[in-house]
């Protein structure tokens, strides 16, 4: 097996720490100035506004509430990644080595308000004033006419570009292999 090129590492580390602190510069400047207001603000009107907003729960909010199991998927894919790349070796593949880094900000972003780390605490209108928020912060939000698309954030967009980078690659190595079948005589399942 050859060895991995220290510059695969780096660039790896660079695009997570590049990707959490975008995600997490963001979030702590939006709502700075939007959490205690209600107020939206248009970007280009009618598309594209800033709205904050809590998410408790997973994709499009599904598990309100769920933040502790949220968390601990989080690790567990975390540590996957981690697998992934450094024990079976992926992080030689350039084009996995970015998806993974992708998914990796977009966890450790969304993982970071699911803890509570950045010291928000419900405020006194809400059934949980002065406890923590372990919740997302989402900020992010497209409309076009009466459709609005759930809020989200920069680590979503990670999360999301990052696993389709890994759907493609999944794509590109079916047809290697079955050109890879092909080419050696064997029968084809491209029917």
């Amino acid at each position: 097996m050859r060895a991995i090129p220290l510059r695969r590492y780096l660039l790896f580390v660079a695009i997570v720490l590049l990707g959490t602190v975008a995600d997490l510069t963001t979030k702590s400047w939006i709502f700075a100035r939007l959490w205690q207001r209600p107020e939206v603000l248009e970007i280009v009107p009618g598309f594209v506004e800033l709205e904050v907003s809590l998410n408790q729960g997973a994709l499009f909010g599904i598990g309100q509430g769920m933040t502790r199991l949220f968390a601990a998927l989080s690790i567990l894919a975390l540590l996957g990644v981690a697998y992934w790349l450094f024990w079976l070796g992926e992080i030689r593949k350039l084009w996995l080595c970015v998806a993974l880094a992708a998914v990796t900000a977009g966890i450790l972003g969304n993982l970071y308000d699911r803890l509570a780390l950045h010291g928000m605490v419900w405020p006194p209108n809400y059934e949980l004033a002065g406890e923590p928020i372990h919740a997302v912060r989402d900020w992010i939000l497209l409309r076009y006419g009466d459709y609005r698309w759930p809020n989200f954030n920069i680590a979503d967009s990670l999360l999301v570009c990052g696993a389709i980078m890994i759907g493609i690659e999944g794509l590109r190595e079916q047809r290697r292999a079955a050109s890879a079948g092909t080419d050696e005589g064997a029968p084809s399942n491209d029917d």
